[in-house]
């Protein structure tokens, strides 16, 4: 079985005025189905572009990224748009909740652009809260939940599609200590009993040990 994640010979820079501005430099990186990878390194060492090449939120300037046997990196901005909510799931540091809506709206919200029923949608979405443990927490809104419940209703939103890949930036940046321990047991959870592919990218080791692997971008070079 090849890789779930194959990035080969990935550089990429970007424009700053006339200057081109490099911030990855020739990576490669295989990442297996069902590892749980932590990206460390520096501010500004390159490793949340890293983390939006592989979620097609950016393309590389060169090199070839493969995820599941599509190269993502050829693929049109419709096509991209498409398949990151077909196989990605998001985790940010600030949860991105939409504070008008309910946390079973919100975990619903990546549901409506899928051909599911109402019925099926409904299903899902329990499901996904019931998994983070926020069943009786569904009716609440953001500003009514406390910064793990939030986190915790954010990966129920990224977890409800069945995604290939969950990805995390940051995501215990912003919570207290008890929070964030919460935030990593449920993630390793996610990864040994659901079989859920996870890369992470942190500042914090005690996270990163939670992770299978743990790899460390400088300046833009895998280390």
């Amino acid at each position: 079985m090849p890789p779930l994640i194959q990035i080969q010979d990935v550089s990429k820079s970007y424009m700053r005025d006339s200057f081109e501005v490099p911030v990855l430099n020739n990576i490669n990186l295989d990442i297996e189905e069902g590892e749980f990878m932590a990206l460390m390194g520096p501010s500004g060492s390159g490793k949340t572009t890293l983390l939006n090449l592989i979620a097609g939120i950016d393309k590389p300037s060169s090199g070839k990224i493969k995820v599941s046997d599509t190269d993502i990196s050829q693929l049109s901005e419709t096509a991209l748009a498409k398949w990151r909510a077909n196989n990605i799931g998001f985790v940010f540091q600030f949860y991105n909740l939409i504070p008008v809506l309910t946390a079973y709206e919100n975990v619903e919200l990546p549901l409506l652009l899928t051909p599911l029923s109402k019925k099926e949608r409904k299903k899902q979405a329990e499901t996904a809260l019931e998994i983070v443990g926020l069943a009786d927490r569904m009716k609440h809104y953001p500003k009514q939940l406390s910064g793990g419940q939030e986190q915790r209703a954010a990966i129920a939103r990224a977890i409800v599609t069945d995604p290939l890949v969950i990805i995390g930036d940051e995501p215990t940046g912003d919570l207290d200590k008890n929070s964030a321990e919460e935030i990593l047991t449920l993630m390793e959870r996610l990864n040994k009993e659901f079989k859920k592919t996870l890369l992470i990218v942190t500042h914090d080791p005690h996270a990163a040990e939670r992770a299978n692997i743990t790899k460390h971008i400088d300046k833009g070079d895998l280390v």
